[in-house]
């Protein structure tokens, strides 16, 4: 009888259903392992960007090939994705090597300026109107790290259509179907200064950031709190974007990882709006050998 009972109320904890906090603890620590995972994993991008007209006609695109890291700039806790472009329009780029010599074997001892020389680099290649860093695959992820969820909304909801936010469909609603016990859970930032942050567009001479809240959405497993697709929307002055992320298993690695990002950028001042689509393959190991403060090489 007395293992009958034990029997009983462990079955009951099992099938309990978690709290939201509980499932944003889960997806926190997920996070934290994911970051450390990815961080030895380079990921080749196939990456198209098109710049539609008022009449949505194509008038330029762009064809990007490259590797995708997870990086440390020198004396940051931070983790920040780095692209590392190799080819454009099928044309190999040709002072690629000496950039990242310059980048991370003969780093400044100035975490601002590698944290500056990353992002621009990855930032690059990008065309349109709209100057963007932000489309990077796991970008979303840094608001559910344990940290940052300060200052953050957060609501479980039934609403799992995409976009829902926007009221259009720059993403095809079949791209990725969630498992059904993926749970939908809403973001809104109210923290100041916000996590990501855009120029003042009303003067923008001055170069000076303003605060750009975030929203959106994550598919999350509650049991797991592993992060399934990711959905973030960011609105300032003059522009509107939208970034989606799907993950899936990769074989080899046995864990999640990207496997195609959507972005749009509409509402922009000339009547233009960019959309872009990259795919993930080609998943291996990091070969170079480089410390954690991404200095030099070791022996």
């Amino acid at each position: 009888m007395i293992a009958f009972v034990f029997a009983v109320g462990a079955l009951s904890a099992a099938t309990e259903t978690p709290t939201l906090q509980q499932v944003l603890t889960r997806a926190a620590a997920y996070v934290a392992a994911f970051e450390q995972q990815l961080s030895g994993i380079v990921s080749e991008e196939q990456y198209r960007q098109e710049v539609r007209g008022r009449q949505k006609d194509v008038v330029e695109w762009r064809n990007l090939k490259s590797d995708l890291l997870l990086v440390r700039p020198i004396g940051s806790q931070e983790w920040m994705q780095f692209r590392d472009v190799f080819e454009v329009d099928g044309i190999p780029v040709r002072d690629r090597q000496e950039r990242l010599v310059e980048i991370f074997l003969n780093p400044t001892s100035n975490t601002e300026s590698q944290t500056t020389a990353i992002i621009s680099e990855s930032k690059r290649y990008n065309i349109g109107v709209v100057e963007r860093s932000v489309n990077t695959p796991t970008i979303a992820l840094r608001f559910l790290e344990r940290d940052n969820q300060r200052g953050i909304v957060f609501r479980r909801t039934r609403d799992a259509s995409p976009n829902k936010m926007t009221g259009e469909a720059p993403v095809p609603p079949d791209h990725f179907r969630p498992p059904n016990h993926a749970w939908v859970i809403e973001f809104r930032e109210r923290r100041t200064p916000t996590f990501l942050r855009t120029l003042d567009h009303k003067h923008p001479a001055s170069r000076q950031l303003v605060d750009l809240p975030a929203r959106g959405r994550f598919w999350i497993d509650p049991a797991s709190g592993r992060v399934l697709m990711s959905e973030l929307e960011l609105d300032a002055t003059g522009a509107r974007a939208v970034i989606t992320v799907n993950y899936a298993v990769q074989p080899l690695l046995g864990f999640l990882v990207p496997s195609e990002m959507r972005e749009r950028y509409d509402r922009l001042r000339n009547g233009t709006s960019v959309e872009g689509f990259a795919s993930y393959g080609r998943v291996r190991q990091f070969r170079v050998l480089v410390d954690e403060t991404l200095g030099p090489i070791k022996k």
